[in-house]
This record gives structure tokens, C-alpha cells and sequence, in this order.
């Protein structure tokens, strides 16, 4: 492929990834291809053929997927939502066309999905009398426990957990609760499955830090790295999985090619500090999840999860991750 393109190729999955991040932000409205056309800057006709080449599905599949996927995570999230005010939330029309949508996709109604996934929750998350949280088959495997919550401020609550394994502690992080402004982010995005791919996160890395060094936006400790992910891995199948790899920049930052832009928004977060070993995130984002969520008093909100990256793994002296995981929140 020559240098020519390469560009062209990169230009084209600028503009995809531009109409990706608005369908995102705007899953409750129309989503005419003509809008999506126009952000895309092709015209309908080609767009509609260019998008489904370049993602292995059309576009109107695409919506259809996505707004489902939310819809079902929704229906976990906030038990109190009827079925109704989920499906308009996401865009549908009505709680009939979303129902023969739901089952067609996920092969049971949303009722039936909801309480499944409810009773499983219930099944692997058991609340002992010291305020500990088990996982998994095994329930005295892995315990979380609230060492000491308490209201910090008028504004936000801090709380500390352990998570112990056979009595030993595996894993321990502070929580707070708090306001986050809004982040303008340059990102690479990848699709697919990402988990324990540590290949695949050093090279995304490398793609942005490289274009970002250049142009001097490289400006720690104000400049934040995170990865961003778009969709529930228990959900989405893993093969259309979306990760973004980001940095914060100045709102006028200019992206170009396969690095794109988007803002992330700002609101109340969870945000778990943590030390960890690279083969110990799954085991993290579990114990908020699973641990802290249940029993903090707040639930999802909407907007994507994101890890913050504090320092290199390389320069710890034992190889540990400094990263805070971020939750949008709202009270239960």
C-alpha cells in the first residue's frame, strides 16, 4: 500500500469513527442517513455502501445494535425504568417495536432479559454481615469489604475497599464519588477484542503518544491518557467491541487521519484508584461492579466507563499500573 493510500484509507475511517461518536451521543433521536451523511462529508448513496464495508454491517444494523445493547444494559442498571421509558430513551418508537426488536436479538423478551440477569447478579454477589461482596462459583473466593465509608465533604464521598482472596487482601482502592469536568480527547480506536491483549494496547499507545508528541501535546501532568470503552463486554459481541485509546487536549487541537476527536462529558463519577499488576484489571473492574456499586447507594449513568493511566508500569519498582477506574454515576 503505498504512502497515498494509506492517507485516503485513514481519512476514510476519520470520517466513519466522526459518525460512530455522534450516534453515540444521540441514540435517543432520528438518525436519518442524510444527518450521517453530512458528517461523514459523502454522499448517501456511497456512505451507506463505504460504512457497511468498512464495519461488516450496515448502518441501519449498526444503530439497531447499538441502541439494543444500551437498552439491555439499561434494564440492569436501573431496575426502576419500565420497559417503556427504556425504549424511548434509546430511540425507539414504542414499547411494541421494541419488544419484537429486543427478542429478535437477544432471543428472549426484555422482561425475561431483566430478570435473568438480575437473579444471576443476586446468584454471584451475596452481602455478608460485614459488609463484604463475594464473587464467582466459588462465593468465599474473593470478598470485597468496605473498610470505611463516610461523607468527606457536602459534595462527595470517599470510601476505601479490600478485595481478599482466601484471607489474603489482592486487592485494595480508595473510591470517591465526585464532579468531573468535560474532556476534549484525541483518540485511535480499535474494534475487536481487547482483553489481556497487552501487544495490542502497546501499540495503540504508541500510535497516539507518536502523533501527539510532534505537535507538543504531550504536557504531563496536565495531559491525562485513558482508554475509553464504548460498549459492555457482556453484551456486545467481542468482535465489534469498541476501545479508544485517548489523551486530553486544547478544545482546538486539529486531529487528523485514523486519530480522531470527541469530547467526553463531564458529570458525576465513581473513580476507584488502584495498584495493579497488568493480568488484575479484570479483577478490578469486578469489584466495582460487583462490590462497591451494589452497596454504595448510586448506579450506572449514562455515558461510557474509562481507565486513567497514572504512571509507566515500567518505571514501578514492582511493574504495577497506577490507573483509576471511572464510572458514570447517579443515586440508586
Amino acid at each position: 500500500m503505498t504512502k497515498s493510500q494509506t492517507y485516503q484509507r485513514k481519512e476514510y475511517l476519520a470520517r466513519i469513527n466522526r459518525v460512530i461518536d455522534y450516534i453515540d451521543g444521540h441514540l435517543d433521536e432520528q438518525l436519518s442517513l442524510e444527518k450521517l451523511s453530512e458528517i461523514a462529508n459523502f454522499s448517501p448513496f456511497h456512505f451507506h455502501r463505504i460504512f457497511s464495508a468498512m464495519m461488516d454491517e450496515t448502518l441501519n444494523r449498526f444503530i439497531q445494535r447499538v441502541r439494543l445493547e444500551h437498552a439491555a444494559s439499561r434494564l440492569v442498571s436501573n431496575p426502576k425504568l419500565s420497559i417503556t421509558e427504556v425504549a424511548f430513551e434509546f430511540g425507539f418508537s414504542g414499547s411494541a417495536s421494541f419488544a419484537r426488536s429486543f427478542k429478535e436479538y437477544f432471543g428472549k423478551s426484555a422482561t425475561d432479559w431483566r430478570i435473568d440477569k438480575l437473579r444471576a447478579d443476586s446468584k454471584n454477589c451475596k452481602l455478608n454481615s460485614k459488609a463484604g461482596q463475594t464473587f464467582g462459583k466459588d462465593r468465599q473466593a474473593t470478598e470485597v469489604i468496605f473498610l470505611y465509608p463516610y461523607l468527606s465533604s457536602q459534595t462527595y464521598k470517599k470510601w476505601r475497599i479490600e478485595m481478599k482472596r482466601d484471607n489474603a487482601t489482592i486487592l485494595t482502592a480508595d473510591v470517591e464519588v465526585k464532579e468531573l469536568p468535560d474532556m476534549e480527547v484525541a483518540y485511535v480506536r480499535h474494534i475487536g477484542p481487547y482483553a489481556g491483549d497487552a501487544k495490542l494496547f502497546e501499540g495503540l499507545f504508541a500510535k497516539i503518544m507518536t502523533w501527539a508528541g510532534p505537535r507538543g501535546l504531550i504536557r504531563f501532568p496536565e495531559t491525562l491518557i485513558m482508554s475509553v470503552y464504548h460498549d459492555d463486554p457482556n453484551i456486545t459481541d467481542e468482535a465489534k467491541l469498541r476501545t479508544s485509546i485517548c489523551l486530553t487536549v486544547p478544545r482546538e487541537t486539529k486531529s487528523d487521519g485514523e486519530i480522531g476527536r470527541m469530547k467526553i462529558t463531564g458529570g458525576t463519577y465513581a473513580i476507584a484508584s488502584f495498584e495493579l499488576f497488568s493480568n488484575q484489571y479484570p479483577e478490578a473492574w469486578q469489584s466495582i461492579y460487583g462490590g462497591w456499586l451494589p452497596d454504595s447507594g448510586y448506579q450506572p449513568n449514562d455515558g461510557a466507563p474509562f481507565e486513567i493511566y497514572k504512571n509507566d508500569p515500567r518505571e514501578h519498582p514492582e511493574g504495577k499500573c497506577l490507573v483509576d477506574i471511572c464510572i458514570p454515576v447517579k443515586p440508586l
